[in-house]
């Protein structure tokens, strides 16, 4: 158990600082496209990144989940799995380009709009070889070469985007700077593949195939309504208000995945690492289910409240006047993230269990929720409805998901939920304390981070267990 726990903090601490280095990349790109765009081209922006990941699930078909689990228990199968699904991929990308074209004529979008999608979703189809790279390193636990591929690629997006910014390029060259990074990315990928793990061979397998197919469908829709639920609200928002609208919401959107990819990391160490549990000691499986809705919590919820009680601080800082609304979008979206986090840990544990299915319903419902809210709320309440949408359908999962959990006799214990009380408790007092002093933006940040570090050492929310894996991380 010490050895995996150094192991999966190990491979936490390179996604961590891969992670970091991104969010810095992202913040600046994002606050010069933001700037350079101007609100109607970065709606059309987010409209063509939300269209191309809505329909990203004909790119990978559930493949990439499929391969990090049987991987992760049995590395011996990494050739026969990773040469067949390379192949497979082009098969993939042309299913997937020739539906995205098929579903911007049934739009009737503009040819702009049509051109700069088609662009996006090329870098998807680039994007997706990668992915099986992370996902053989993840399986292995060589989670450093995953890091290394997220810091290139987003090292060389933020380069070919000044690039395209300094040279007036405009829209057309912010997607030609996204295909040039991935393409970067991929090749320092496959070279570290072949030299840490093992050389991939294209295989032409149709019976595999088939057989990774079937096996990869819960994870695909899964994938399918995953995505539908949180991209649905930018494509209504475009067709059903505007791409004026569009640009504000992604705006707010775009802060709010900068706190999601710390999840991010969470889940690609944590998954192998539950699915190994699930087969050799299910008792762990299940600690390490509750501890990561505790760690989890005890980052998302302060960071929640700063965001929202600093959105319009925040928004003015890094988009400017033109964004003015935005903060509002903020302030609802982000408590998403909170709920992401709880739901993300509970469909890992699902999805490790082999209850695959559950998950898949999970999000089916959470899919219809959300797209039947944002019907009657985006028309009324613009983008407030869409945040608000948004933040009832991850509540609605929070809720429906307790179901499953009671099913493999995995719902929380009490020891966690006085955990998670201590948590929310810390956080009120947090939160009053910073509404009492009402500090600027920039002095608040390391003064809260201060006072809630004080508030988690008297409240004693870390015990005697976290601890002890405190010490096994240093290895003391």
């Amino acid at each position: 158990m010490a050895n995996q726990v150094k192991t999966m903090f190990g491979n936490m601490s390179w996604l961590m600082v891969s992670t970091i280095l991104a969010s810095v990349f992202g913040f600046v790109w994002t606050i010069v496209l933001a700037r350079h765009l101007g609100v109607t081209d970065y709606g059309v922006f987010g409209f063509a990144i939300s269209i191309t990941s809505l329909l990203g699930v004909f790119n990978d078909f559930g493949v990439g989940t499929q391969i990090i689990r049987a991987i992760a228990c049995d590395k011996n199968v990494t050739d026969k799995y990773l040469g067949k699904a390379f192949s497979l991929r082009f098969v993939f990308a042309v299913i997937y380009y020739t539906v995205i074209f098929i579903v911007l004529t049934i739009l009737k979008s503009s040819p702009q709009t049509i051109l700069i999608t088609l662009l996006f979703a090329l870098e998807v189809v680039i994007k997706s070889f990668s992915s099986l790279c992370n996902s053989t390193f993840d399986a292995h636990e060589k989670n450093k070469y995953h890091a290394y591929a997220e810091i290139s690629l987003n090292l060389c997006t933020l380069v070919f985007i000044l690039v395209a910014v300094f040279f007036k390029l405009g829209l057309l060259g912010v997607a030609f700077a996204y295909i040039f990074a991935n393409i970067c990315s991929l090749s320092f990928n496959f070279f570290n593949i072949r030299r840490s793990i093992i050389k991939p061979k294209l295989h032409f397998d149709f019976k595999f195939w088939k057989q990774l197919l079937i096996w990869g469908i819960p994870f695909a829709l899964t994938s399918i309504f995953y995505t539908i639920y949180y991209q649905i609200d930018i494509v209504m928002l475009t067709k059903m208000v505007g791409s004026y609208t569009t640009g504000l919401y992604n705006a707010s959107y775009k802060l709010i995945n900068v706190l999601t990819s710390f999840y991010g990391i969470y889940s690609v160490v944590i998954f192998p690492v539950m699915s190994k549990f699930f087969h050799s000691e299910k008792n762990l499986l299940k600690l390490s289910y509750e501890k990561s809705i505790k760690y989890l919590l005890l980052f998302s919820l302060p960071a929640a409240f700063g965001m929202s009680f600093y959105a319009t601080d925040i928004i003015n800082f890094i988009y400017g006047s033109q964004y003015a609304g935005a903060d509002v979008i903020l302030q609802i979206l982000v408590w998403t993230v909170v709920l992401i986090f709880v739901n993300g840990a509970t469909a890992n544990l699902l999805n490790a269990s082999h209850q695959e299915i559950s998950v898949t319903r999970i999000y089916l419902l959470a899919a219809i929720f959300n797209a039947v809210l944002n019907l009657f709320l985006i028309p009324s309440c613009s983008y407030v409805g869409a945040s608000s949408a948004t933040v009832l359908s991850d509540c609605f999962i929070c809720i429906i998901g307790l179901y499953p959990l009671y099913k493999i006799n995995h719902l929380p214990s009490k020891h966690l939920v006085f955990d998670v009380g201590k948590i929310i408790i810390a956080t009120v007092i947090f939160a009053v304390i910073l509404i009492i002093l009402k500090l600027n933006l920039f002095i608040a940040i390391p003064v809260g981070i201060v006072i809630y570090l004080i508030l988690i050492f008297v409240l004693k929310i870390l015990d005697d267990a976290d601890k002890n894996i405190v010490h096994q991380i240093i290895g003391r």
